[in-house]
This record gives C-alpha cells, structure tokens and sequence, in this order.
C-alpha cells in the first residue's frame, strides 16, 4: 500500500468552483484596440473645443470615449488631455457641469470614467511630486510626506483633482468609487 502524504494534496484541483480551475481572463472585459495616434486625434478635436470655450463639451467629449483599449502611451495622452480639461474649468461650474453630465443618458459611467482619470492623476502626481529620500512621517492613522520647496507644480495638480473627487462624490454617490475599483478595464 502506497503512503499518500495527504498535505502535499492539492485539494483546490478537486473543487469545481476553485479559482485554479477557473479561466481569470473571463473576467476582463473585451475592448476594443485603439492606436495612439486615434488618440492624439481625438485630443486635437477635444481641445479645440476647450479653445472655443466649450469645457462642458469638451469634457463629456473626452469622458465618452475612454481610450481603453489603447497602450500606455495613448492613454497617457488620454489623461493629459482631461487633466487639462479639468484644470481650466473653475471651481464654482464644477458641480452644474457635473450635475448635467450625471443627468444625461450614459452620465453614471461617464462619471465613473471621470473618476478613474482621477484617481489616474492623482497617482501619477503623487509619483511625481514625491522624491525618493523622504519618509512618511505618522500623523494619528495618516501618512504625509514632507518636502521642502519645489514641487508647486504638482501640488497644484492635486489640488484641483481633489476638488473635483469632492464634487464628483457630491454628485454621483460613493457607488462611483466601488465601481471604478471593482472595474477591470483601466485608463
């Protein structure tokens, strides 16, 4: 009789709904590619209408049409292009803007979509803004990072992509923050 070493049993193998015997890629949704020079094309026309003034129609112009299926680069452009966007609409048209968008067909992911460019941009302002050498100090549960001078830039940047999570949340609820972490296709 053979001495079966039951611990070395991969008993996960033997379950039918075990995530080793499940197909992960089904999970992420099929997009379409796009190339980055589609991209760039769309930029050219959505800041053209941010130069006619038209932020409003620019901003649902670049929320329509998320470059998911495109390379990082592509969606780099993607995200400069909205960051642009948000930077040039003042603070006081924020919420009408965001409430017309959210009150128009397709306004709930279209939010959504806005909600991913700013978490976007605010992990790669955060990158950018933080140098190496500095520890976070504790501050009662948070963490900061210290810096001294430099780095206006950035803090700008994060500034206006805090107002706008602010009025985002205001507007379209804390359900856009799960579905955009729960949500697979990334910008």
């Amino acid at each position: 009789m053979a001495t079966l070493n039951w611990r070395t049993i991969n008993i996960d193998a033997l379950d039918a709904d075990s995530p080793a015997n499940f197909d992960v890629s089904s999970l992420t949704p099929a997009v379409a590619p796009v190339t980055t020079a589609d991209v760039q094309s769309l930029a050219t026309q959505i800041r053209q209408l941010l130069r006619g003034g038209d932020t409003e129609g620019a901003l649902q112009g670049a929320l329509e049409n998320p470059p998911y299926g495109a390379d990082e680069r592509g969606k780099d452009v993607h995200l400069t292009t909205v960051i642009e966007i948000l930077q040039s609409i003042r603070q006081a048209d924020m919420s009408p803007i965001l409430q017309r968008i959210y009150s128009a067909p397709g306004g709930t992911e279209a939010l959504d979509v806005l909600m991913k460019y700013i978490y976007k941009g605010m992990s790669q302002t955060n990158a950018a803004s933080t140098p190496r050498n500095v520890a976070p100090q504790a501050t009662g549960g948070f963490s900061q990072v210290h810096t001294r001078g430099g780095g206006e830039g950035g803090g700008q940047a994060m500034s206006v992509l805090l107002s706008w999570h602010e009025k985002l949340v205001e507007i379209a609820g804390p359900g856009s923050i799960v579905r955009v972490m729960t949500d697979r296709r990334t910008v």
